[in-house]
């Protein structure tokens, strides 16, 4: 080898190892913590899934996953918090909207039928685990129900404010509007016989609104 080759050599720089890979922040590791929480829930149930098996599941340890999540029933509140965006789009802008669009979009009556499946699963799921975990009915009260009602509750004081609507109490009013919505979702599932397809449910959903908004007397 000559001088020239040897210095070359020594010339060529050093190969660098590939470094360190980039580390998720807090918000997204909770967030892809909750997304595998929620699918091991679906497949197994609250109360036999575990927090070694979630950890495993996310490739996470066990040190993080309670860092982030002290306990499971804090991973039921978030997947909780997070569904509560898939039954009522609140908040959110209906102003040119009709009330009925705009209710109706609230609730989100016009959903396909694979997304308003996997919202079903979900609330079957929790109406299922609370009859076994009685403790988790405050969990949906206090990161479901209450905060949803609240918001409908002051979409709807706007609405009055604004002079489209006459109502004496809004949170009477949010109540009932949840009341005849939720009740009629899980009842009328497309699975059934008497709802072969996605626009019956749609329609009648949109007729429950229009009759409560509008009311049945002619005008």
């Amino acid at each position: 080898m000559s001088r020239v080759d040897k210095v070359e050599v020594h010339q060529q720089p050093e190969r660098r190892g590939r470094g360190r890979p980039k580390t998720r922040s807090d918000d997204e590791q909770a967030a892809a913590i909750v997304a595998q929480a929620r699918a091991l829930f679906l497949a197994g149930g609250y109360g036999r899934t575990t927090m070694d098996e979630i950890a495993a599941a996310c490739r996470i340890s066990k040190r993080t996953l309670y860092r982030l999540f002290p306990a499971k029933i804090d991973l039921f509140a978030a997947i909780i918090e997070e569904h509560r965006f898939s039954m009522l789009a609140l908040p959110g802008d209906y102003d040119q909207l009709s009330l009925v669009d705009a209710i109706a979009a609230i609730f989100r009556v016009d959903i396909g039928d694979a997304e308003n499946r996997e919202r079903m699963a979900l609330v079957g799921f929790v109406l299922s685990e609370m009859r076994q975990f009685p403790e988790l009915g405050k969990v949906v009260h206090v990161h479901g129900a209450e905060p949803s009602r609240a918001m409908l509750a002051a979409w709807l004081a706007r609405q009055a404010e604004r002079g489209r609507i006459r109502i004496a109490n809004p949170g009477y009013t949010a109540r009932m509007l949840m009341d005849l919505i939720f009740g009629a979702i899980p009842l009328k599932h497309s699975d059934l016989p008497e709802w072969p397809e996605e626009h019956d449910r749609s329609n009648y959903l949109r007729e429950a609104i229009r009759l409560m908004v509008e009311g049945m007397v002619p005008r």
